[in-house]
């Protein structure tokens, strides 16, 4: 097939196949169809990066708007508009005439106006028989007509990331600042704490976010961020709790004390153990396990376990258990010092040491007798899960991605 010429002001040049793709559309436009001229170009201004155009030709566009009569874009009142390209400067604030066909050709490419050229490549319109107007030779504006439902629907589709962004930043603001005032009120409380390298932690995750952030960014980020929040929220609480399960203890010793005049060793003769034989260990009282850290901040922490998980996934505290089964396996870790765990730290968190412990492979000699002594000191309220993840946190998290 022989190629089509169109005829610009800068020579004849082939016509593109997005150019026949637009004069095919706006040539099937029902007789009836409408579309008001205002409307869509502010549909248009919001779409433009989706469309393809820039500011300036937009303003082009905006000036071949003022020349149609009507302000609803239809066939019964024309599709072509004429203005020479002095007049088309003058109504787009002087804009040099390079410029002006420059951004012209890219509105073209893009398939939201035709050039309907006359044989000596003027612009103009011949009078009918009844004094309106017959042939018109210029600029056609029927694709904008032809493709006003994809435009407004990716009019609506940019507003409705744009309400995203908005509402993703809020959020963002709104936990940063939780996190500012809990580490504010932990210092000034003096609460006992790694408060300092929280601190310090949050300001590498705040300063990971680019200037002007995606959607996508933010929401990774916020995912973090929440995820630190409730760490520090599960510390202040264990915390709080540690030192009133502390005075309680205390009060009641001095109770004990106060209200028991007569000491055992008084009412009771005097024991003493066989040379050799061992006293009897006192019955060690139960412990609630503590209760379980956002699984988003395990993950985050110990990304390695997540390729054992089922079907190479976790997405609940169920997938995590069981990938923690196959790790605790491979680490050569037994049921039984595996069990022992669950028992006193609760499945999940027993399930977040092995992550840890997986990802800290390198650096521990025996996985099992690691588990059994944090195990110990876990039953002895001496061992906490918050710092561990903490530190993983730091080596894994996305502040530490940006600056391996």
């Amino acid at each position: 097939m022989e190629p089509q010429y169109v005829s610009t002001p800068f020579g004849r040049r082939s016509m593109t196949l997005g150019m026949l793709a637009s004069q095919e559309s706006a040539s099937k436009v029902e007789s009836d169809a409408s579309v008001d001229k205002w409307k869509i170009f502010r549909a248009l201004c919001e779409a433009k990066d989706m469309v393809g155009v820039s500011d300036r030709a937009l303003a082009v566009l905006n000036a071949l708007l003022t020349f149609y009569p009507k302000n609803e874009i239809a066939e019964a009142n024309g599709f072509v508009v004429f203005p020479s390209n002095e007049q088309l400067s003058l109504r787009t604030h002087g804009m040099a005439g390079t410029t002006l066909r420059r951004n012209l050709a890219m509105l073209v490419e893009a398939g939201l106006i035709i050039r309907r050229d006359s044989p000596n490549g003027k612009r103009f319109a011949r009078r009918n028989g009844e004094g309106g107007l017959g042939e018109a030779y210029g600029f056609s504006l029927a694709p904008l007509l032809a493709r006003a439902g994809e435009i407004e629907a990716q009019a609506a589709q940019v507003l409705a990331g744009k309400l995203e962004w908005k509402r993703l930043r809020e959020r963002l603001t709104l936990c940063r600042r939780d996190i500012t005032k809990l580490i504010e009120i932990a210092l000034e409380e003096e609460i006992a704490g790694e408060w300092i390298e929280m601190q310090r932690h949050f300001n590498l995750l705040s300063a990971s976010l680019p200037r002007r952030p995606s959607a996508a960014e933010m929401e990774s980020l916020l995912a973090d961020l929440e995820a630190f929040r409730q760490l520090i929220v599960k510390t202040l609480e264990l915390k709080t709790k540690t030192e009133k399960t502390g005075a309680n203890d205390s009060q009641n010793g001095r109770h004990i004390h106060n209200s028991n005049p007569h000491p055992l060793s008084e009412l009771e003769p005097s024991f003493e153990p066989k040379q050799g034989a061992k006293p009897e260990e006192e019955p060690r009282p139960w412990r609630e396990p503590p209760k379980s850290f956002p699984l988003a901040m395990v993950l985050q922490a110990c990304p390695e376990i997540v390729a054992y998980g089922p079907g190479g996934g976790i997405g609940s505290w169920r997938d995590l258990m069981a990938a923690a089964v196959i790790v605790r396996s491979t680490l050569g870790v037994s049921p039984s010092a595996y069990q022992l765990a669950c028992d006193v730290m609760g499945p999940e968190n027993a399930a977040t040491v092995i992550a840890c412990i997986l990802e800290r492979g390198g650096h521990i000699n025996s996985a099992g007798g690691y588990l059994r002594d944090l195990t110990r000191r876990a039953e002895r309220g001496e061992f906490s899960l918050g710092p561990m993840l903490m530190a993983l946190m730091r080596a894994n998290g996305p502040a530490a991605r940006k600056t391996g």
